[in-house]
Parts: structure tokens; sequence; C-alpha cells
């Protein structure tokens, strides 16, 4: 009986910890990512605001074999919407082409539904180095609630990191057209 009222009180007092640790975390959160890509620029945006060929290069739409999709409206335009659902990894949301800045940004919307509700705002944005080299940079911001704000502390280091995957993948495919 001492044993069992050992763990739950550790239990509780992790539980407790983890709550306090929270409230003093910041709810929002700002991740980016860049790469240089040896293609002019309106090669790179060309590719970037067609939001289907995140397939090709978006680690979190390939990490998941049972993902099923469907489209809204007309891919590169605004309004486009790419909805997802895995049954292993992937959960299930939706995003949708927010903005376009002509040869410069494409600004997306991602609203997640599983394995947590959030919203996300993401923009590629596609700066020219020189006549053919381009800086792709993806930025993603968003904000979690309480007490799910905990896991900013490891998002940063976690989606950066798929992130950086994406944009190495992303700079070979468009490098060898």
């Amino acid at each position: 009986m001492n044993v069992l009222k050992i763990i739950l009180i550790g239990i509780v007092l992790i539980i407790g910890l983890v709550l306090v640790v929270a409230l003093f975390v910041k709810k929002e959160y700002t991740i980016e990512r860049e790469i240089t890509i040896n293609k002019p620029n309106q090669a790179v945006y060309d590719y970037v605001k067609y939001v289907k060929n995140q397939d090709n290069f978006n680690v979190w739409v390939m990490m998941d074999k049972t993902i099923t999709k469907q489209f809204r409206g007309t891919d590169g335009t605004v309004g486009f919407v790419y909805a997802w659902e895995g049954k292993e990894r992937a959960g299930k949301g939706e995003q949708e082409i927010k903005a376009l800045h002509e040869g410069k940004e494409v600004d997306l919307e991602i609203r997640f539904e599983k394995p947590f509700e959030g919203i996300s705002q993401t923009q590629m944005i596609a700066e020219p180095v020189s006549e053919n080299q381009t800086k792709m940079i993806w930025k993603m911001v968003g904000a979690s609630k309480y007490p799910m704000n905990i896991t900013n502390l490891f998002t940063g280091k976690l989606l950066g990191g798929d992130m950086e995957k994406s944009l190495v993948t992303l700079k070979g495919i468009i490098e060898k057209q």
C-alpha cells in the first residue's frame, strides 16, 4: 500500500511540475529555416507556390503511407486547400493558400485537427541572392494553449529539423530541373 501511495504522489508531483513550468513558457512559437538553392528566384517560387509539390519534399507529408488527401480549388491560387488525414503519423488537417506575392512569397494557413487542434501561419519566401541563386526561407508561426504550450520547449528543434530535411530535398529537386 505504501509503495502505491508513493507512486501516486510521485505522479501528482510530476504533473504539478509540468503544469507550473508551462505557466512560464511562451504560448507563441516561431520556427524559421533557410537554404540556398542554385536556381533563379522565379523557378524556385514557381515550384513552391503549388502546394501539391509538397508531396515531393515535405517530410510530414511523406511520413505516413496511409495518408489520404483531398483538394479544393485550383493549386497555385489563393483559396486552394490541401486537406490530409493519416492513420499512422500525419494526423488530420488542412492548409490553405491565403496570399501569393508573385515571385516572392506564398502564405499558407495550416489548420491541425488531430492529434491536436491548432492553427499555424506559414510562409515560403523566395529571395534572390544572385541571378542564379535563391534563398528559400520556410517560416512557421503559431501558438499553443496552456498547458500544451510546454511542447514549445521542443517544437523548434523537432519541427525545425523536419523543415531542414524538407528544404534539402526541395533543393535537390529544384536544382535537377
